[in-house]
């Protein structure tokens, strides 16, 4: 339900402030808990201590804009938490059950990707539920070739938690981990009720210790720059930079595309991942 989702976030910021970072360090030596007091979060938001305890509670289904944008700036809500908090606290239609489209990757962003290939720059789409929906044939080389993969296994968390291949591949297994689960709990709050979210969620947690211990943490994350660590099998060890881009404007497609320094080792080392490939089409998993 999205009312307990929303309790479970709100508690789980609250408790990530300390009183000292809003000057409320009077009583911190007497705190049994870390973070702000309930009272001390109403106050800073604006609302009644009672209000906000139904919200925490799980005892209201949504709240107003002005009431979530007060509270994302009183809990000091980056931009994708506060993007969680009012996807979480957000009215629910009414009874309409809506069928989700299914996800098409646009010819033209298949040819953008394709033409990537030629400058040595990996690229890939993907969905929902980090559903992996299309790649070029040198991000298969460096990441994986997805095409081979039963259609359930076309996701990138699947591939973080469950294929030993990714612990030797990122330089940081831990850091690309967190990242895919805090990038999951952003889609579970914009998807609320998808089936296919929940059954990945749940295999995730029945099958992965590391999944489960930080799920519950309601860490969200939206990938648009940074860099990345590789150790590869063929390539050696390489760093990249990614940019994330969404396609035509659609929210549930993110395009990414890699590229390296010029004149680097990993520029080298990604010259020689795309020589060692075969002339083969874009890589398009089948559509859900």
């Amino acid at each position: 339900m999205k009312s307990s989702e929303l309790a479970e976030f709100l508690r789980t910021c609250r408790s990530r402030v300390g009183p000292g970072e809003l000057g409320l360090d009077g009583e911190s030596s007497r705190r049994r808990v870390p973070g702000l007091r309930r009272e001390e979060l109403a106050r800073l938001a604006g609302v009644s201590v009672d209000y906000y305890t139904r919200l925490e509670q799980g005892r209201s289904r949504s709240a107003s804009a002005e009431v979530l944008d007060a509270l994302a700036t009183a809990l000091r809500l980056d931009d994708a938490e506060r993007q969680h908090l009012m996807d979480l606290g957000r009215p629910e239609p009414a009874r309409r059950r809506r069928r989700a489209r299914p996800q098409r990757v646009d010819p033209a962003t298949l040819r953008l990707i394709e033409m990537l290939d030629e400058v040595h720059s990996p690229a890939f789409v993907l969905g929902r539920r980090l559903d992996v929906l299309a790649h070029n044939r040198i991000a298969g080389a460096l990441i994986a070739e997805f095409r081979a993969l039963p259609a359930v296994d076309r996701n990138q968390a699947r591939f973080v938690f469950f294929d030993p291949r990714a612990r030797e591949l990122y330089q940081d297994w831990e850091a690309v981990a967190r990242d895919t689960v805090a990038m999951l709990r952003l889609d579970a709050g914009r998807n609320p009720g998808d089936p296919q979210l929940s059954a990945l969620i749940g295999d995730l947690s029945i099958h992965s210790a590391e999944f489960r211990d930080w799920w519950p943490d309601h860490q969200v994350h939206r990938r648009t720059t940074g860099a990345k660590g590789y150790h590869h099998p063929v390539a050696g060890d390489l760093t990249v930079r990614y940019q994330a881009l969404h396609p035509a404007d659609d929210p549930d497609q993110t395009l990414f595309v890699y590229t390296t320094e010029p004149g680097s080792a990993s520029e080298a080392a990604m010259r020689l991942l795309a020589g060692s490939r075969s002339e083969n089409p874009v890589r398009v998993s089948p559509v859900r």
